[in-house]
């Protein structure tokens, strides 16, 4: 039976497994699903062993299991290390899902749930694939492990030091990874390069309590208005970041790079009216693909203080709060990064208000090169599938682990994305789209057959 009349045939078995997957809520993030967690690390635990995978063990950590798995009988072969997570973002606001996040529904050919593109479809995949492989041919034609953790989208706190202490158990020749995106419906994309990434939480307090408007407004410090005097001093009028020294380590783009950015032929006006925006918005001097691939950036992700409730409350906040987050790329350090953003808030606070930082996440950047023999492999798999060979490109977006599997293993990292950038992930509605999920089965196959 050829690989397509396979998955055909099961089609709605692994949709109902997937399903069934998906309707766990492992948010990583909420102690409230802690046990969650765990039972999403062990249905994948249970589904690689039912596919035929051996060594298979749920590991404990100090917060959530990682698991794996492997086959290793392909002698003179090289061993891939494949890697995704099983946790999920919140689901907040709720109110804004068309069906409820944990219970799956397929329509418009699209699933529909938390988790349906990150990580838990693209990661069940690699599963199925495996599996196809042994059930179609007794064997697989390379060696295969697992490495499935449910920290991810909390920075992966346990992984780096399994990793470290697991260097043998985890050695491989390549890692593989299907946490990324195509560039649009039927274009591949392999992704060569992630931003790495720093955050800190910025609170700015002023009087020991609330104060009346009326009584003390003009003749004392507002938490608000100095904190938000201090944000707008981060970037400047051409949406560069004002931090000293901020874009040291950063490359220039060179004209061989920016050609590979403009091969991607991104429709900025297109871009534009899908968002319902006037227009886009970035640092001067840059495309929009350039901004997001190849730039650092920082980034308000929360302001909030004082009086929120409806109607009028003529108060003086005694405090007010900030999130921010920066995306790095090159050889930007993140707490390099976060030392200076703290020295310039310091200087620019206002008079009479007080500046307390925390710092957060830090991650460095991830950088590939295209013309290694497993990238061109990997191009090739999803030329079979989808016709048309993969763009490599560099991704916005941070997976903080994918450095440390590079630097530790010694192993190139091939990101070969199925989803789709428009399926919501970590918003509401998240989905993903069943025509990756048939075509992203039958590429893995082909790449792991063409290693």
């Amino acid at each position: 039976m050829s690989y397509e009349a396979y998955f055909q045939t099961n089609r709605e078995r692994h949709l109902d497994e997937l399903k069934e997957w998906l309707s766990i809520p492992s948010i990583s993030a909420l102690s409230a699903h802690k046990e969650d967690v765990n039972r999403a690390a062990q249905w994948a635990a249970d589904r690689l062993a039912e596919a035929g995978l051996e060594h298979v063990k749920v590991h404990t950590t100090g917060k959530h299991p990682i698991v794996y798995a492997d086959y290793l009988h392909a002698p003179g072969k090289p061993t891939v290390l494949i890697y995704g997570h099983y946790d999920v973002q919140p689901v907040d606001p709720l109110n804004l899902w068309t069906t409820p996040p944990f219970e799956p529904d397929i329509r418009d050919a699209k699933l529909y749930a938390r988790g349906a593109t990150d990580d838990k479809g693209q990661l069940f995949l690699h599963i199925k694939a495996v599996e196809a492989i042994l059930k179609q041919e007794g064997g697989l034609p390379v060696n295969v492990k697992f490495c499935i953790e449910g920290e991810e989208e909390i920075s992966s706190p346990s992984l780096p030091p399994f990793l470290n202490e697991n260097r043998e158990l985890l050695a491989a020749d390549a890692v593989l990874i299907s946490d990324t995106s195509l560039m649009e419906p039927g274009k591949p994309a392999i992704s060569t390069g992630l931003r790495g990434l720093c955050s800190l939480e910025v609170s700015v307090t002023g009087a020991n309590t609330d104060l009346h408007s009326g009584t003390y407004g003009g003749g004392v410090p507002n938490a608000l208005h100095a904190l938000v005097a201090l944000l707008a001093t981060l970037h400047d009028e051409r949406g560069r970041v004002s931090v000293e020294g901020f874009y040291e380590g950063v490359p220039e783009l060179s004209p061989l790079m920016r050609e590979e950015f403009a091969k991607q032929k991104l429709d900025e006006n297109r871009l534009r009216e899908s968002l319902g925006l006037e227009s886009l918005y970035g640092e001067e001097g840059f495309s929009f693909v350039e901004r997001v691939g190849a730039r650092p950036t920082l980034e308000l992700n929360g302001v909030y203080g004082g009086f929120q409730g409806e109607g009028t409350k003529t108060v003086i906040p005694k405090e007010a709060h900030a999130k921010i987050t920066c995306r790095l790329v090159g050889d930007q350090d993140p707490q390099d990064i976060l030392d200076k953003i703290k020295r310039h808030l310091q200087r620019h606070i206002q008079p009479g208000a007080q500046l307390h930082i925390q710092e957060g996440e830090k991650a460095r950047a991830f950088n590939a090169d295209p013309s290694d023999r497993i990238f061109q492999l990997a191009a090739d798999a999803y030329e079979q599938v989808y016709g048309t060979r993969a763009l490599f490109t560099k991704d916005g977006g941070s997976i903080p682990i994918v450095a440390a599997f590079s630097r530790v293993l010694s192993a190139p990292v091939v990101m070969m994305g199925f989803g789709l950038p428009n399926e919501n992930l970590h918003a509401p509605n998240e989905h993903f789209h069943l025509e990756n999920f048939d075509k992203g089965l039958r590429t893995l196959v082909a790449f792991l057959k063409l290693m």
